[in-house]
């Protein structure tokens, strides 16, 4: 173990004044690069946008990948849209009413412009060198010439054409078509164009991409630069100047049918701006909003202020640039922090279904996917912004009578596991969060979720729950009439119920519901009924992965069924469904090897049924080292540091390291799969810092950071937690944590809580090449409902319950069923 003598106590206090100094000057946004995961299925939207922007302008590729709309994959481009969401999988969504423009249609003649988009894509390749992507910002200059600038405001985006000059004569065109990206429009869109103001209004109905029923999108467009020449309306390969409305059907063919207006400028000479005002309650509403946010048509004014939103929001976490760091691991971060602040979209305001007054977030794809660390990071860099979306999950409960988990376009999405709301409201609650939240009804709501079954559990609530209050347990092939969804992932979604009722027992037990908080710690046990102890494992090869004991499925009348415990890992090969699909597995989008780790609150007992520590770490290892796991799927995210759990916070760090930057790096193919809505930026951002949630509880895993030093203020106190690395290593050889000291008092527990943040306290590690002793004892572990046992010899021994901002407990003192030494 080292110590610090006074003068290095005197030296870090001086640094830590010169550290706070620069953090002043500090500006993040020179870091971040949008583009990347631009290409190989990262999905991001790397467009011109406000944080949680309902406006998203970029240009759309005709990509098999381009669920963010631009991708850098070598494929054309079809049109420049100004609504989008980011990192999604599945089919595409949005990139309504895309723009598109030409120098001059050939020979001057209307009807040799080409209007779809399945033949204009033809104009429109470019070269990824003429690509230039900052926050705010985006533009691509078309190998045409014509270059395209885009910004946005908060429900508006201003596009700025500029067309290459000739002697010619020629009228340069920009037409607005009905589509989306995923050529989803049904029956009856509608666009007209003004010949006197060349505004352009329109509507059309469109499908979200993983949900149920349907949503009307309006837009409203203007135009200043170059004068008018002519207008009128295009529908599928003609145009005509005569006729300024248009009132199309899908068609009979499958493909909705092209159509929209178009404006003709008199000269290239000046460039033209494109103000697109968006809505989704009426076209008057699209000026209305344009109007109000961008009323002069000041784009590099419009792009300062976006740019200074973004500074605002990112500004509160500043890292050494110092000590050797390679400048792709700070773009590497802070590159991450910015993609968990594109979705979700607060559409407050321009929700059809209801106007309560209270905000309204969108595009929540899916709470599956961003409640393990996206909103839990959210919640230390914005919380006021996550108090708002708390504020729309519960107003969203009031008037569809569920909590969603998935929620797009204003529509129900698909359900994945459990009611992964739940622990969103609680992990909020536990760390203190207020803004106008009615905790009273977001508790009202989460028990809501474990007592009433949906009709449509497909798509908010739980299903199952006779079964899971009879059985302690979701049953394969379950008997359950009173609600309906996918009769799959029975395995997976025990394992979620189970840690969601937890959360509903922390959150009971703060409010001092002690009933509440006792039936729900009892069912939060019921992961321990699926758990198989003499269930064997073999590699698709036949060969014995030489561990016993594996969670299965179970029928009603308590016999065993049967699922491979490797069938959806990553080294399927088998073609197994593992999605929503009526033959779908026993568990969703992961095997029942990763899933074995899926105790969040009871990691005690998790060890003790593998075997004690040791062979829990073998076991980790493994599902690691022989990529069982993928670490673009969620489910892996807590498993890269649960090692934490068996005592060895050094092969979390090392872990960690591992799949960064060899997964994650800073070109545009550098995520390992799809963004989902910022879930693997926040993956990223949370490792380099050095600090891991547990999401649900009020608790951090320490590693150490990518950094010499991080500084995080937090936007409601204004105090400054500070991590600072001693002997830090840019190789990362020394990531081992040595020792380490909270406000200059030695420090052994290998986690930490939220209190760090919001108090500004300072934790600082001393780091070797080796792992030491450091964390590693029984009582400096992670709280875990049931006992640590089988570590170094020692005893069963307690845990107790984390610290709890809402309802401290006391050192010693008894807890929601965690155990105390």
């Amino acid at each position: 173990m080292y110590s610090l003598n006074r003068c290095s106590a005197s030296f870090l206090l001086l640094a830590t004044a010169i550290l706070r100094v620069d953090a002043a000057d500090f500006d993040p946004l020179q870091y971040v690069d949008q583009l990347i995961g631009t290409r190989a299925g990262g999905n991001v939207f790397p467009g011109a946008s406000l944080p949680y922007g309902l406006a998203k302008a970029v240009a759309d590729t005709n990509s098999g990948s381009n669920q963010g709309g631009f991708t850098l994959d070598g494929t054309p481009i079809l049109g420049f849209s100004a609504l989008h969401d980011s990192g999604t999988g599945g089919e595409p969504s949005l990139g309504n009413f895309p723009l598109f423009p030409y120098a001059a249609c050939p020979g001057d003649d209307l009807n040799l412009c080409t209007y779809p988009k399945k033949t204009r894509v033809a104009h429109g390749a470019f070269d990824a060198k003429n690509v230039a992507a900052r926050p705010g910002f985006f533009s691509v200059t078309l190998n045409s010439g014509i270059k395209a600038e885009m910004t946005t405001s908060q429900r508006t985006a201003l596009f700025r054409f500029t067309f290459p000059t000739t002697a010619d004569g020629a009228h340069p065109l920009l037409l607005q078509d009905l589509s989306d990206l995923h050529d989803s429009r049904q029956d009856n869109g509608s666009v007209s164009i003004d010949p006197e103001t060349g505004r352009i209004k329109g509507q059309a109905v469109f499908l979200p991409s993983f949900a149920q029923g349907q949503y009307t999108s309006y837009f409203c467009t203007d135009f200043s630069g170059s004068k008018i020449f002519d207008t009128g309306i295009f529908a599928n390969s003609r145009a005509s100047a005569d006729v300024k409305n248009l009132k199309v059907s899908r068609s009979i063919n499958g493909y909705p049918l092209p159509g929209g207006a178009f404006i003709r400028f008199e000269s290239p000479e000046k460039p033209v701006t494109a103000r697109v005002g968006l809505s989704f309650i009426s076209s008057d509403q699209a000026c209305t909003n344009a109007e109000a946010e961008i009323p002069d048509f000041d784009f590099d004014a419009v792009q300062a202020a976006a740019t200074k939103a973004w500074r605002e929001k990112m500004s509160p976490i500043t890292v050494s640039t110092g000590g050797g760091v390679n400048p792709k691991q700070i773009t590497n971060f802070y590159s991450g922090i910015y993609r968990t602040m594109v979705n979700p979209q607060n559409y407050t305001g321009e929700n059809p279904n209801w106007n309560t007054g209270e905000p309204y977030f969108d595009s929540f794809y899916c709470l599956w996917d961003s409640f393990r660390s996206q909103i839990p990071f959210l919640t230390i860099l914005d919380p006021s912004s996550v108090e708002q979306m708390i504020r729309s999950l519960i107003d969203t409960y009031k008037h569809e009578g569920w909590l969603p988990d998935c929620h797009m376009s204003f529509s129900k999405g698909y359900t994945q596991g459990g009611s992964n709301a739940d622990t969103i409201l609680v992990d909020g609650y536990l760390k203190g969060l207020e803004g106008g939240i009615d905790w009273d009804v977001g508790y009202e709501a989460v028990v809501k979720d474990a007592e009433v079954e949906p009709f449509d559990w497909c798509c908010h609530g739980r299903g199952g729950i006779d079964s899971w209050k009879s059985l302690g347990y979701i049953p394969v092939q379950d008997f359950d009439y009173k609600g309906f969804g996918t009769l799959t992932r029975s395995l997976s979604r025990t394992l979620e119920y189970s840690y969601n009722d937890f959360t509903i027992a922390q959150m009971s037990k703060a409010m001092n519901k002690t009933t509440d908080a006792e039936k729900y710690l009892e069912s939060s046990t019921n992961w321990r009924n699926l758990y198989k102890d003499n269930q064997t494992s073999s590699l698709f090869s036949g060969e014995d992965t030489g561990f016993v004991g594996f969670f299965q499925p179970k029928y009603i009348n308590g016999t065993w069924g049967s699922q491979n415990p490797l069938k959806c890992s990553n080294i399927d090969n088998t073609g197994s469904s593992c999605s929503l699909q009526n033959t779908g597995a026993e568990t969703f989008e992961s095997s029942i090897w990763e899933y074995g780790f899926y105790v969040p609150h009871d990691q005690g007992s998790l060890v003790t049924l593998y075997g004690g520590p040791s062979n829990f770490v073998k076991r980790l290892d493994y599902l690691h080292d022989t990529n069982i796991t993928y670490i673009g799927n969620e489910p892996s995210f807590l498993t890269v540091f649960q090692y934490h759990y068996a005592g060895r916070p050094g092969l979390s760090a090392k872990r960690s390291h591992f799949y960064i930057p060899r997964f994650f790096d800073t070109t545009p193919q550098g995520l390992p799969g799809n963004d989902d809505s910022g879930a693997m930026g926040s993956f990223v951002a949370f490792s380099m810092m050095g600090l891991f949630p547990n999401p649900g509880q009020d608790v951090y895993l320490i590693t150490t950071p990518f950094f010499e030093s991080v500084n995080i203020t937090s936007p409601v106190t204004g105090k400054t937690a500070i991590i600072r690395v001693v002997n830090y290593d840019p190789q990362y050889e020394a990531i081992y944590i040595q020792s380490a000291t909270l406000n200059g008092e030695s420090y052994t527990k290998n986690w930490i809580d939220h209190s760090f943040f919001t108090e500004g306290k300072e934790l600082v590690l001393t780091v070797g090449k080796t792992e030491s002793s450091w964390g590693t004892a029984v009582k400096d572990l992670p709280p875990s409902v049931g006992e640590y046992s089988g570590f170094n010899g020692t005893a069963v021994t307690k845990r107790a319950m984390p610290h709890n901002l809402r309802n401290p407990i006391a050192v010693g003192g008894s807890g929601l069923g965690f155990r105390q030494v």
